[in-house]
C-alpha cells in the first residue's frame, strides 16, 4: 500500500532534526544557518558621522550665498576631539568621519564653492542634513540576526561590523549517494549494449551541494547482496544516505531487502505520486535513508519534494517547503484520484495578472 504525498513528506519532516552546531569563520558561513540569535553589542553607527564629503556647519548660519571660514579638517578614521563649529565657521569633513561639536548639518562639496580659506554655501541647508546619527541603524541590545537565518552577504556584513569573526552555525550534513544496478557505467567509461551511464549520482550530488550539504559519492552498487551490503555499510557512516534505483518490484530489485538486513527500519516504501511512486524512506539509528527511483526524472522530482526539505531542516532552516501558486493549464490532463502528479510545464504570462 502506498503513502499519500502529504503524509510521506510530513512523516519525513517529523523524523529529521538539525545536526549539532559548530563555530565557523565568517568567510565560510555563506548559505549556512545561524544557530543562535545575535544582538547588537553597540550602537550602529557608533557615533554621529558624516554621510557625505563636505563641510560640517551650523544650519542657522547657512543661507544661499553665505561665506563661512574653514577652520579645520576631519578625515575618515580621525577623531573630532577639541574641534568645534562656531558661528560663521565650517569644518571640512569626509564621509564616515565623526561630526564635530557645534554642527548640526553637513553640506556636500557639490553644493559649495571653496576658495582662500572660505566656503560659499550655494543652496538651502536644513538641520540634520547628511548626518548619520548614533544608533540610527541599530541600537545596542537590538536583535540583528535571528537564529535560523540563512546567512547571506547582508547578514555577514552586519556580523562583521559588530566584530564577529566566528559565529555558531548548524553543521552541514554529509550525504552519501549511491546508484544501484548491473546496467550502470560511470561517465567516461565505454558504454556497451544495454548499459546506461550513471547520471543520477552526479545530479543528486549537484543538488546536495547546491543546498550547502556535503555530497559523498559511493559510486555504483551491483544488483547482488554483497555489493549492496558493502556500499550500505559505507553509506550509513554518513549523516544521510540516498540511493537510486532498486526499490521497485523486479526480481533484481534488492535494495529494500538489503536495507532491512542492514538495520534500516522502513517507514514507507511507496508514495502515491507520479513520477516517483517507488520512493522509500527509513531510519538507521535516527539517520535518514532515502531510496529514490532510478529514472532520472523521477529521481530529481522525488529529491526536490522529499529529500530537499529534509536536508534543509537538518541544516537548521525553518521554511523548508517551496511556495506554490495556482495556474490554469492550457491542456487537460488526467490523473488517478488521490495521486499527486508532477508535470513539466512552461509558464507564460497571459497579461491578466
Amino acid at each position: 500500500m502506498s503513502t499519500t504525498f502529504e503524509s510521506a513528506r510530513d512523516l519525513i519532516l517529523s523524523k529529521v532534526l538539525p545536526l549539532g552546531t559548530e563555530r565557523s569563520h565568517l568567510l565560510d558561513v555563506v548559505g549556512r544557518v545561524l544557530a543562535e540569535e545575535v544582538r547588537a553589542p553597540v550602537d550602529m553607527p557608533r557615533w554621529d558621522n558624516s554621510a557625505m564629503d563636505g563641510f560640517a556647519v551650523r544650519s542657522e548660519d547657512c543661507r544661499p550665498g553665505t561665506n563661512l571660514t574653514v577652520t579645520d579638517y576631519i578625515p575618515a578614521g580621525d577623531t573630532a576631539n577639541n574641534i568645534r563649529v562656531t558661528p560663521g565657521t565650517a569644518v571640512k569633513i569626509m564621509t564616515g568621519a565623526p561630526v564635530p561639536a557645534g554642527c548640526d548639518a553637513v553640506v556636500p562639496f557639490e553644493e559649495t564653492e571653496e576658495s582662500g580659506g572660505f566656503v560659499t554655501i550655494k543652496g538651502k541647508v536644513r538641520a540634520r542634513d547628511h548626518i548619520r546619527f548614533r544608533g540610527e541603524d541599530v541600537k545596542a541590545g537590538d536583535f540583528v540576526v535571528s537564529a535560523g537565518t540563512v546567512l547571506r552577504p547582508p547578514e555577514i556584513s552586519m556580523l562583521a561590523s559588530f566584530g564577529r569573526v566566528y559565529v555558531p552555525v548548524f553543521r552541514r550534513p554529509k550525504v552519501a549517494i549511491l546508484s544501484t544496478g548491473d546496467e550502470l557505467v560511470e561517465p567516461g567509461d565505454a558504454v556497451g549494449s544495454g548499459q546506461i551511464v550513471n547520471s543520477n549520482s552526479f545530479s543528486l550530488a549537484a543538488a546536495v551541494k547546491e543546498l550547502g550539504a556535503e555530497p559523498l559519492m559511493l559510486g555504483i552498487a551491483r544488483d547482488d547482496r554483497e555489493s549492496l551490503l558493502e556500499k550500505f555499510r559505507e553509506g550509513l557512516k554518513a549523516d544521510v544516505l540516498i540511493t537510486s534505483a532498486g526499490v521497485s518490484a523486479g526480481d533484481r530489485d534488492l535494495v529494500r531487502e538489503v536495507l532491512e538486513e542492514s538495520g534500516v527500519i522502513g517507514l514507507f516504501w511507496k508514495v502515491d505520486v507520479k513520477p516517483g511512486r517507488p520512493t522509500a524512506f527509513g531510519l538507521k539509528d535516527e539517520k535518514p535513508v532515502f531510496s529514490l527511483p532510478g529514472n532520472p526524472v523521477s529521481t530529481m522530482v522525488t529529491f526536490e519534494e522529499f529529500v530537499r526539505p529534509a536536508l534543509l531542516k537538518i541544516m537548521g532552516q525553518r521554511n523548508v517547503i517551496k511556495p506554490f501558486t495556482r495556474i490554469a493549464l492550457k491542456e487537460t490532463t488526467k490523473k488517478k484520484a488521490g495521486r499527486v502528479q508532477f508535470l513539466r510545464v512552461r509558464v507564460t504570462d497571459n497579461g491578466k495578472g
